[in-house]
């Protein structure tokens, strides 16, 4: 696709902003933190197609750390594959879109997360099935570094190096914030590229990960390490509530925080540049 990314990026972040606004409260900063990955992804990387939702052999993305859920439906939503008007139904009854990524009720989506770690795993297995279709298709999966700080995450990294899927891209949303605290004050997880190297993987790590052409170029050389015989950690440097300054100046506290109506008009004038 043709598409202005940064333009692209600034619909997904209104977007997320109006959706969550409309709810009241919701993981407004970890889903900002990933809007130009999310870009990138599903408007110029991806081999996916909105009219088939369900294609064979089509790229993968697992959402490891699913309260960033808005911003993938706002992504969803904007890439064609349903009404940007059902992102207004957030959380509520009946949604087709609960706070955290379920496959079973939306449309794109391609596994159930949530339960920090277990999302990870899933995409390990999702790139093995992958590996033994040979359908050709590139498994990317988001995790959080707090999310890093599970067990399971490393488990599964050991057998993703074991099976030497190298049809795996992990992306880390390496924001440096969590729910109570910053990640090192909390249980640090430095050095992390040198952690993932040791457990078998190629790692990139991105400066910017909130800059649209830096993200690209990660996301490519991780393509061209299809081959390597092993997986790519692609590390990103971002801002938790990047792009909407007075979430972003709250800290670990915009993990997941009320969203007033008069707070929906500021961001998205902010981000508009209005």
């Amino acid at each position: 696709m043709n598409q202005d990314l940064k333009e692209v990026c600034k619909d997904i972040r209104c977007d997320v902003m109006t959706c969550i606004g409309h709810l009241g409260v919701g993981h407004i900063g970890g889903c900002l933190s990933l809007v130009e990955l999310l870009a990138v992804l599903y408007f110029q990387e991806m081999n996916i197609d909105p009219k088939q939702p369900q294609m064979a052999g089509r790229d993968r993305l697992v959402c490891s750390k699913g309260h960033a859920g808005p911003a993938v439906y706002a992504t969803l939503a904007n890439r064609g594959y349903f009404d940007r008007a059902e992102l207004l139904t957030l959380n509520q009854g009946g949604t087709n879109l609960p706070s955290h990524c379920d496959m079973n009720r939306t449309v794109g989506i391609d596994m159930t997360t949530g339960s920090l770690g277990q999302g990870f795993s899933c995409a390990v297995g999702v790139a093995l099935g992958s590996k033994l279709e040979g359908d050709g298709a590139t498994v990317y999966s988001i995790i959080g570094d707090g999310e890093s700080q599970e067990g399971q995450i490393w488990e599964a990294a050991m057998f993703a190096a074991a099976k030497k899927l190298d049809n795996l891209v992990g992306i880390t949303d390496y924001n440096k914030l969590q729910i109570d605290d910053t990640v090192e004050n909390v249980n640090g997880i430095m050095p992390l590229s040198d952690k993932w190297r040791a457990f078998g993987w190629n790692v990139i790590e991105v400066e910017d990960g909130n800059d649209t052409a830096q993200v690209s170029d990660a996301l490519k050389q991780a393509k061209r390490f299809a081959g390597s015989g092993k997986p790519s950690m692609i590390i990103l440097h971002t801002v938790k509530g990047c792009g909407v300054s007075f979430i972003e100046e709250k800290g670990s506290a915009n993990h997941n925080m009320n969203i007033s109506e008069e707070d929906v008009k500021r961001a998205i004038a902010e981000i508009r540049g209005e």
